[in-house]
């Protein structure tokens, strides 16, 4: 026989939030906020839209939302380059827009967690304008990185960094009497200046704006490049190109510096003398789940998210090992691990498993969702991916708003040896009703265009049809959160045939079929949810290609 497996949702949203240590094993949702819900019809979401759409959060069943910058901000790079820590962009709302996500998301059950970025700020700051002003020698520019340049003239960049997104990491200046002036370091946008992390002006400002949020009553920080606050003393040449295709894979000297971790325990220090478990999560990327998980050590930040999942290939021996050693690097230090698949900087994993065609690619996205779902510790969700929204790969380069794509060609031939620069198809605006002019996002359009066929994935068009998308996601997410053996907790591998994973938490088995092909096993117990249906011999289930299922045992 063939049975499709799901689970039904309880229609009430609200539900107590999780006690003291949640974050250890909390499904935490991102909001990329100019995507989410526009509430006025400009095309750009704000958060009056997001507090409209947060029952869908609350019975998707997840605990905590994740919002990007909404910061006063030129908008350089969607909000990454912040003018005024302390003031919401007119774009997004208000301050009182603000405090009233954040009282509505509570009164859910659900956690509230803000982007905070130390690594640089905006070009239209007060600091570093200030800073241009004074020219060389002034005060204000010990709050970043100005030097003179190399060569007779000063004409050549103070070293050979780059920045991610393309070119060289230094800008020259023009000094008040209009000659060329001192250089200075962006390690992306050029409209992006990199604090110097060594003033304490910097280090005090950025205790005060954690302050100040967390007396709004938010429950904790994502760090935007948590990993990049601190560079090498006497910045040295790295003495060679491409040098965005090492972040992750080596220690820079402009990321992943030992210092840095004097920073992340004075900030839990400061989260600690707040009630409430406030958490710190390190957008850190280091070359080993061992250096990962120096950012988690018991007296520094609460969570960091885990790119080498994010970067695994859909294959189980290599899935294994990264799990294996995440698992055990965050247990060193008495850490959760931390599981994602997207976010608002990568190809979404609908279409980065879609070797064989977008067919192929939602199955192993539905299959991958069980899987990271069933893993010890806490999951990181991109919007839209419980309604298996794929890659927007068409979009007009007109319409593109990515920084990184004005700096690198798409055939890579011009040296700059940055990010791809596609960034925007993953942040499409998303799909909430059938029809309309943006299918519900806002009464306008929106600011990127949406698939015709997002129609048919939108949340309405999903509801209540039990072979979709969103309702494996919300059987799934219920699942979580009734049974006690998910979440935080011990794991143990199971003997499985190549190509198949299976593991077993406190009283579930959860099993993981990598293959292009049916893979025929003993009933590891009773059936739960599957990605895919599954049928049955005598004693035996036969698991569908790019599947999963969880059984309870």
């Amino acid at each position: 026989m063939t049975q499709e497996l799901t689970t039904s949702l309880p229609t009430e949203p609200v539900r107590p939030s999780k006690g003291p240590g949640w974050w250890r094993d909390a499904v935490i949702y991102q909001v990329y906020v100019r995507s989410f819900a526009d509430s006025d019809g400009d095309g750009i979401g704000d958060l009056r839209g997001v507090r409209e759409r947060l029952p869908h959060l609350a019975g998707l069943g997840v605990d905590a939302v994740w919002l990007t910058p909404f910061y006063a901000s030129p908008q350089a790079d969607g909000g990454y380059d912040v003018a005024d820590y302390r003031t919401v962009d007119p774009l997004f709302g208000t301050l009182g827009d603000a405090d009233d996500l954040v009282r509505t998301a509570h009164e859910l059950g659900l956690k509230v967690i803000v982007d905070v970025v130390p690594n640089h700020s905006s070009d239209q700051h007060p600091w570093f304008r200030e800073a241009l002003a004074e020219g060389p020698g002034g005060a204000a520019r010990t709050r970043y990185h100005f030097r003179g340049g190399r060569g007779a003239h000063g004409e050549l960049p103070p070293n050979d960094w780059e920045s991610v997104f393309g070119g060289p990491a230094w800008t020259r200046t023009t000094d008040p009497d209009g000659t060329p002036g001192e250089w200075y370091l962006h390690l992306f946008a050029p409209e992006q200046p990199d604090l110097n992390w060594d003033s304490p002006e910097v280090r005090a400002e950025f205790d005060s704006v954690l302050r100040f949020w967390l007396d709004l009553g938010v429950d904790g920080f994502r760090i935007d490049v948590a990993h990049g606050m601190v560079k090498a003393a006497g910045l040295p040449d790295i003495g060679r190109t491409e040098q965005a295709k090492l972040i992750g894979s080596q220690v820079l000297p402009f990321f992943d510096q030992d210092g840095v971790h004097e920073i992340h325990r004075s900030w839990r220090r400061l989260l600690d003398s707040y009630p409430g478990d406030r958490i710190g999560v390190a957008e850190a990327w280091a070359p080993t789940s061992e250096r990962l998980a120096l950012y988690v050590r018991p007296d520094e930040l609460h969570q960091a998210f885990n790119f080498q999942f994010l970067k695994c290939p859909w294959d189980a021996a290599a899935m294994r090992e990264v799990i294996d050693e995440s698992l055990a690097a965050t247990g060193s230090v008495g850490a959760p691990t931390t599981w994602v698949l997207s976010n608002h900087d990568v190809v979404r994993h609908t279409t980065r498993y879609a070797d064989g065609g977008p067919e192929r690619g939602l199955a192993r996205a539905r299959a991958a969702a069980l899987l990271t779902l069933a893993l010890p510790g806490s999951c990181y969700l991109y919007q839209g991916e419980e309604l298996g929204l794929p890659e927007v790969t068409d979009l007009p380069d007109e319409l593109r708003q990515d920084p990184a794509f004005f700096r690198t060609s798409p055939d890579g031939e011009d040296g700059q040896n940055g990010q791809d620069g596609f960034r925007d198809g993953c942040r499409v605006p998303l799909p909430w009703t059938r029809s309309g002019e943006s299918y519900g996002f806002g009464p306008g359009g929106s600011w990127l265009p949406q698939p015709d066929a997002w129609s048919g994935l939108s949340v309405e068009a999903q509801t209540g049809d039990p072979g979709s998308t969103l309702e494996l996601y919300r059987g799934a997410l219920a699942l979580r959160r009734e049974l006690p053996g998910l979440g935080d907790g011990p794991m143990s591998w199971l003997k499985a045939p190549a190509g198949v994973l299976a593991l077993s938490r406190p009283g579930l088995v959860c099993t993981l079929n990598t293959l292009g092909e049916e893979v025929e096993l003993p009933v590891p117990g009773r059936a739960l949810l599957s990605s895919a249906p599954v049928s049955y011999g005598a004693g035996t289930v036969r698991i569908p290609p790019d599947s999963c299922a969880w059984w309870a045992i």
